[in-house]
């Protein structure tokens, strides 16, 4: 595939890690436990393809609705993945940044994270983003609130360099596994022209395959911004973008 046509931002739903527990008449933890073995495989093979930035959805504002044992587990693997999986990325040249709000997150978490983005920064490769407690509507809100707090007019531009993910361009593809065809209050400011893509597989199911599927179906679409097929050529799009 020419790297022309590979997305610069990918944004992924990781969505099915309970029903594919469920399935196999294992407890919900172990289908998350297995969605991780997944993720680690998706952003090796985002590197690989020339994606430059990878965003994915790992815990909802909306989950903490979830049973306590689940939402025990989830930060538990969150804290050995910290553990397990930083040292591996920094090495892979992966600079991470957690997105969302800490507030409600304990000490020892927040304080994870906050060595986790330390210990990468200087890493150019692929910037990974962690959507953790994060909502689109929050993400909203918060940058609302913070230039009304500076005093700042909020336009368009203004909001859009006050969101969570300022850092990085808005995606250009944003993935669903696991067959729902929703947002689910992912990113929605940022994936206002984001081509989107719905995959019946689940999480734990979404290899190095269905990743190029993926990018396949991406490359073969044109993205108009507005304009008309006349009108778009690479260098127009790419200034749009």
């Amino acid at each position: 595939m020419s790297q022309a046509r590979i997305p610069h931002h990918v944004a992924i739903v990781m969505d099915g890690n309970g029903r594919w527990a469920t399935r196999r008449f294992l407890p919900r933890v172990a289908g998350h436990k297995k969605g991780m073995d997944a993720l680690r495989a998706c952003v090796r093979h985002c590197g690989e393809r020339g994606v430059k930035v990878l965003t994915v959805f790992a815990f909802s504002s909306e989950n903490w609705n979830r049973p306590a044992e689940e939402v025990s587990s989830l930060m538990e693997l969150l804290a050995a993945a910290l553990s397990r999986e930083v040292p591996q990325l920094k090495g892979e040249g992966v600079r991470i940044h957690f997105v969302g709000e800490r507030a409600a997150l304990s000490d020892k978490v927040r304080a994870g994270l906050a060595q986790a983005e330390a210990d990468t920064a200087g890493n150019t490769r692929l910037i990974f983003n962690v959507c953790f407690n994060y909502g689109g509507r929050w993400d909203i809100a918060q940058a609302a609130a913070r230039l009304a707090a500076q005093g700042q007019t909020i336009t368009e531009q203004s909001l859009d360099g006050a969101l969570a993910l300022s850092h990085v361009p808005d995606p250009d593809l944003l993935i669903r596994t696991g067959g729902e065809q929703r947002l689910s209050n992912f990113l929605l400011w940022q994936a206002a022209y984001a081509e989107l893509y719905f995959s019946d597989k689940l999480w734990p199911e979404f290899d190095s395959a269905a990743l190029d599927e993926a990018l396949a179906a991406f490359a073969a679409r044109e993205r108009r911004f507005g304009m008309t097929s006349e009108q778009v050529t690479p260098a127009t799009v790419r200034k749009v973008a």
